[in-house]
Parts: structure tokens; sequence; C-alpha cells
């Protein structure tokens, strides 16, 4: 099938920003495991399995749409600290947030429904999973204290 290629070229912005949440997530975590905050080595390499499984679904639709996946991540923001590395994250799945409703907008303008699909089941994951979990931590973070925290995730 054919797809509609403005379509296809946003699928593809979309597929680079997925690896590279994938890619933050998959060093985050590593890092949280070498310092041995195991709790959040478990979830962050939970989000990393997400973000894979995000970034297999575009693939599958840009191959069904007729188009070549381009397998090259946006850039990565690698933090040095436990806060800094929950904010790079949430800055993360807050702007794949907005580009998200962007590529709903644009399916919707070029009539590619099952596609449109694909991104609102992405964006409801993004919202209710992705990011809300990252604004808990740092709220608990406000709250506890950086310490305490960091204590409760060993």
């Amino acid at each position: 099938m054919q797809g509609n290629q403005s379509v296809i070229d946003y699928m593809n912005f979309l597929l680079a920003n997925e690896l590279a949440a994938r890619d933050q997530y998959f060093i985050h975590s590593r890092m949280y495991s070498e310092w041995g905050y195991t709790k959040l080595f478990d979830r962050i390499a939970h989000e990393m399995e997400d973000e894979t499984q995000h970034a297999e679904a575009f693939i599958r639709r840009i191959l069904m749409l007729g188009g070549t996946p381009k397998m090259v991540s946006a850039p990565v923001k690698v933090g040095k600290d436990v806060i800094e590395m929950l904010q790079f994250d949430l800055d993360t799945e807050l702007e794949v947030r907005e580009n998200l409703k962007k590529g709903i907008k644009l399916c919707e303008e070029n009539q590619d429904y099952v596609t449109r699909q694909l991104l609102v089941d992405q964006l409801k994951d993004t919202e209710e999973d992705h990011a809300h979990w990252l604004e808990q931590q740092l709220r608990l973070i406000k709250m506890m204290g950086e310490q305490n925290y960091l204590q409760s995730q060993i």
C-alpha cells in the first residue's frame, strides 16, 4: 500500500525521536544500575523497552505505507545526576507528546486514520505512563528531598 509521502516523512521524524528516547533511557538505566539505584534501573529499563516497541510500531507502519525507515536517532541528552536525568527524560517525553499531536493532525489532514490511531495510542502511553511517572518522581524529590528520594531507590 502506498501511503502519503508527508505522513511517511513525518513517521520517520517520529521514529528518530523514539530511537533517541530509547537510547537515552538505555544509558540512563545503565547509569542508575552502576550507581546502585536498582528501582530506577528497573523502571527506566522498562521505559527503554516501551520506546523500542514504539519504534518497532513506527517501522512496521512506515514499511506498510511503502516507505523506508530511517534508523538515525535524534540527539540524546545524557544527565549527570538523577535529577537532571529525570528532567531530561521528562523533557524528551513532553517533546514527543507535542510531536505526536502534530502527527495526529497531519494524519487527519491526509485521511490516514490507521496511522492516526497508532499515534493516538502512543500519545496515551506517553502522557499516562512515561511523562506522568517522571513528573511524579520529580515531585517526590521536591517533597522528600533528594537524599531521601535517592535512598528509597536503592
